[in-house]
């Protein structure tokens, strides 16, 4: 089964549908999946400095601090149910992100675990330690923590490597209809939205593995 995960490492319920994916993946071992991310930027035009995250979310969706509170609520419990820690710190500033696709699709050139691995450690480091995923030097530390090379992933920063791959990789799910994050899609033709429960995505993981067979 082909699993395409589009999604960016801004997006906290990207962080609750990979959870739960993966919690769904483990109850399923007869399944043999093959994970794959794919960039998807929630703010491609946000200036270099981010923005303050209360004021980016009034002015994107006009959503009230009592309602950004409820839904910060909602999503520091659902990640705790997960084993994922959400807790920036403070620092409550939004990024851009096009760098952080680029490392990850460098990732994924050497291998599914390692791209993998960066994306759960980028996660991280955005949202349980508040740090900058725009931040070239976060970037190289976080890519060196997960056992990549900090050199190779420094000289991919400091060019345009893989930004073609990137920007042709969002075109495309674009085009395809995908709008919102995160967006899990199965052999090409199922697809799955949202920060789903992990018993949620199991029974239609279940129910398509069964279809194909």
């Amino acid at each position: 089964m082909k699993i395409d995960f589009v999604s960016d490492v801004s997006c906290p319920w990207c962080v609750i549908g990979l959870k739960s994916l993966e919690q769904a993946l483990d109850k399923l071992p007869e399944l043999k999946a093959e994970l794959h991310f794919q960039p998807f930027e929630l703010n491609p035009k946000m200036a270099a400095e981010g923005q303050d995250i209360e004021e980016h979310l009034t002015q994107k969706y006009g959503v009230t601090s009592a309602q950004m509170q409820a839904s910060r609520e909602n999503i520091h419990q659902r990640g705790a149910a997960l084993g994922f820690t959400f807790d920036m710190g403070g620092r409550s500033r939004i990024y851009n992100t096009f760098d952080a696709h680029r490392l990850l699709h460098w990732a994924g050139t050497i291998g599914a675990a390692e791209q993998k691995a960066l994306k759960m450690a980028l996660f991280t480091a955005y949202f349980s330690e508040g740090k900058d995923p725009s931040d070239h030097e976060t970037l190289v530390q976080t890519a060196a923590a997960t056992g990549l090379d900090a050199a190779k992933a420094r000289e991919v920063l400091a060019g345009d490597a893989y930004a073609r791959e990137v920007r042709e990789a969002e075109a495309t799910w674009q085009q395809h209809g995908i709008n919102s994050v995160p967006s899990v899609i199965i052999d090409d033709r199922h697809l799955i939205q949202g920060g789903q429960p992990p018993e949620v995505f199991e029974r239609l993981l279940r129910q398509l593995a069964e279809q194909a067979a």
